[in-house]
This record gives C-alpha cells, sequence and structure tokens, in this order.
C-alpha cells in the first residue's frame, strides 16, 4: 500500500480524471488525497464521491490583466506553503498533477521534498503549467504523438485520460426514460463543459422551436450560474409532444450521453474522453479563446479519428441545418460509433495504474509489468 496526492482542481477536465485515478489507486489499496479548488464546480462533482477524501487547495488562475495577475502570485504563494504542509503531513509515494492552476504549488513542493511527481496532459497542446512543470517530473503523460521539447527523454509516456468509472454506455432507451425524455424520441444533448458555453445556449435557445419541430428532444447543460434549471413541452409538427430540459449541472453524464444520438459540444479533452467511452457521436464548436486554441487541435483530432465533426463558432448559424441532417442519418451515426468504440479499444487507466505502481515501488519490490505504450488508433 502506497500514499498518493492527486492534484486535479479547477475545472471537470481535470477533476474528473483525477476522480477516475483515484478510485482506481483506491480499488489496488493504496491511500489517496484529491487537492481540489474552492470553485463551485469542484464543490458540486466531489458531492457524489462522499469515499474519497477531498482537500481544498489555494490558489487561482493566471491572468495578464494587473488584479488577476497579482490574485495569482498571492494565491500561489499560499498555495505553495500548503502544499509543502500536505507533503509533509501526508508523507506520498507519489504526487499526480493534472495540469491547471492548483498543479504548480504541490508538484513544486513535492520535487523539493524529494517525492516522485508525475504529470498528466489530456489536450493536444500542453498547457502553460504542464510546459513549466515538466522538467520536475519523473513521467509525463501526453496524448499519443505529442511531446515536450522542455522534457528530458524517457520521461513523456504515451496515455490517453483516465475516465470514471460510471461512465459506461447504457441501454439508450433506459438512459432517456431516466433523464425524464421520451424513450423513443430522438435525443440532442448541448455541452458547454465544466464552465458552460454562452454561445451554445444562446445557440440552443433560438433552435429549440426548429428543433421540436422536427421531433427532436433537447438536454442542453448550461453551466453553472449561467442559467436556471427549466423544462420545456413543444410540439412537433405532428402534434406529438416534444421535450426540452435545460440544467445548469449534469451529474448523470453516463445516462445523457447514452440517451443522447447527438452531441453538440466544447471540445475539452475530458468531454471527449467521455464521448469516446458512451461511443456517442458529436458536433463539436471549439472555444475560439482556449489557450493555446488547445481545442481547436482536440477537435481536428476527434475529427481525424472519426468521432464526429467540427464546426468553428463563426459558422454556428450552419449548426442547426448540420445538426437535422446528421441526427436522422443512421448509418452515418453508426459509423461515428464504430470508430469511437475502436478508439477506446485501450484502457489508458489500468496502464497509468500499473506504471504508477511501478514508479514509487521500492527498489526489488514485486510490481506489475508496465505495458508497453500504445500507439495512436489509425484514422478511418
Amino acid at each position: 500500500m502506497s500514499r498518493f496526492l492527486i492534484s486535479c482542481g479547477g475545472t471537470g477536465g481535470h477533476l474528473s480524471p483525477g476522480i477516475a485515478l483515484a478510485e482506481g489507486l483506491v480499488a489496488r489499496g493504496h491511500e489517496v488525497t484529491l487537492l481540489i479548488s474552492h470553485k463551485k464546480v469542484d464543490a458540486r462533482l466531489v458531492e457524489k464521491y462522499p469515499r474519497l477524501r477531498f482537500v481544498r487547495l489555494p490558489g487561482a488562475g493566471f491572468g495578464w490583466n494587473p488584479v488577476a495577475l497579482v490574485r495569482f502570485g498571492v494565491t500561489q504563494t499560499h498555495g505553495f506553503f500548503f502544499s509543502l504542509r500536505q507533503v509533509r503531513a501526508v508523507r506520498p509515494a507519489g504526487i499526480v498533477g493534472f495540469g491547471g492552476f492548483t498543479s504548480a504549488g504541490i508538484v513544486v513542493a513535492g520535487a523539493l521534498l524529494g517525492v516522485p511527481v508525475v504529470l498528466h496532459e489530456a489536450n493536444r497542446v500542453p498547457g502553460r503549467a504542464i510546459r513549466l512543470l515538466g522538467r520536475l517530473a519523473k513521467r509525463v503523460y501526453l496524448p499519443p504523438g505529442i511531446n515536450l521539447a522542455s522534457v528530458r527523454a524517457g520521461v513523456v509516456r504515451p496515455m490517453g485520460l483516465p475516465v470514471r468509472r460510471e461512465i459506461a454506455r447504457r441501454a439508450a432507451e433506459a438512459a432517456r426514460t431516466e433523464l425524464g425524455l421520451d424513450p423513443q424520441g430522438r435525443v440532442l444533448a448541448v455541452l458547454g463543459g465544466s464552465q458552460g458555453a454562452a454561445a451554445l445556449n444562446d445557440w440552443a435557445r433560438r433552435e429549440l422551436s426548429a428543433l421540436a419541430a422536427e421531433g427532436i428532444q433537447l438536454f442542453c447543460v448550461t453551466g453553472l450560474d449561467k442559467d436556471i434549471s427549466e423544462t420545456l413541452e413543444l410540439k412537433a409538427r405532428s402534434g406529438a409532444p416534444v421535450r426540452a430540459i435545460f440544467a445548469p449541472f449534469c451529474d448523470r453524464m453516463a445516462a445523457l450521453l447514452s440517451a443522447a444520438d447527438l452531441v453538440v459540444s466544447r471540445a475539452g479533452a475530458g468531454t471527449l474522453a467521455e464521448l469516446g467511452r458512451c461511443a456517442t457521436p458529436a458536433i463539436l464548436v471549439p472555444f475560439p479563446h482556449a489557450a493555446d486554441d488547445h481545442q481547436r487541435a482536440n477537435a481536428a483530432y476527434f475529427a481525424q479519428q472519426g468521432g464526429g465533426v467540427v464546426i468553428d463558432q463563426a459558422f454556428l448559424a450552419t449548426l442547426g441545418a448540420e445538426v437535422r441532417d446528421l441526427i436522422f442519418n443512421d448509418r452515418q451515426l453508426e459509423k461515428f460509433r464504430a470508430n469511437l468504440q475502436r478508439m477506446e479499444s485501450v484502457n489508458p487507466l489500468e496502464t497509468m495504474l500499473d506504471d504508477l505502481e511501478t514508479l514509487v515501488a521500492p527498489p526489488g519490490a514485486h510490481t506489475p509489468a508496465s505495458k508497453p505504450p500504445q500507439p495512436a488508433p489509425a484514422a478511418v
């Protein structure tokens, strides 16, 4: 048994894989503490995991605005000394960081105190935290085909994103019933990531009547503080009732992705990993102001692998027609699903767990053999 600290707060894209890794480590008999932020999305998501130990870490995101820059510096300093106390108290065998502003203090503290540090980057353009902290790490897990010049040779391992064990494909009709939708009707899900996406929320409101006229049900996850919970009853051209649901947060993502015939979404790495696990086709609208334009790179790879299509936000006016054409095209949807299932043929969580156990094991101890790096799946 070993102890681990996992830094994973700030966004759902960092927290969800941290929870997945923690579940896997606990299942193998290890002790885990997850370091998260004080943001609402963290507090909301961790409610479902009372058996895991969460500690809130001081910190604020980076920004060039003078006020944001000062706040970042002050909170990072507090976070560093807080992290030093955590490392000394927990005495972990390893520290895992999933990037973002919560990772810096704990990674530096771990490196200074001689604890092996591991970093995971799921986006196809590594973020600032990973680029800066990678030289302190014993392992840096990156998407297949991605490398970092700042990381010394032998440290990088190709690795997908760990997905929570609850995220798995279910029967579509049962999932729709669970969400309060007609089990027989077509379903479009609109996702803006853990922060929500005002542009997609507005699009969903504008297209509501046109979608309902075609008999398309809607479930839009608007983001905390961006909207209110609302269920609307509309009519199709045939006169049949059609339901539209707007929810600020959804903690039943497996049900939602299983219920949906098609998803319109931002292109965060966490969302794409869950789409792959549930084999749900998507039209991706990358956030145009994402750091280093990483969502555009994520979306391009997803489309190249045959999981769906990409529409630039500048052409959002064409999205309605694309949705209506695709959601009734069973042949194309099935092709997308088959490609997504192929992309999910490798389980990154088990590979990562094996490698972590090998990394922190005392010399001469028996550990699972590390699996060889898996090549990226070929495009179809």
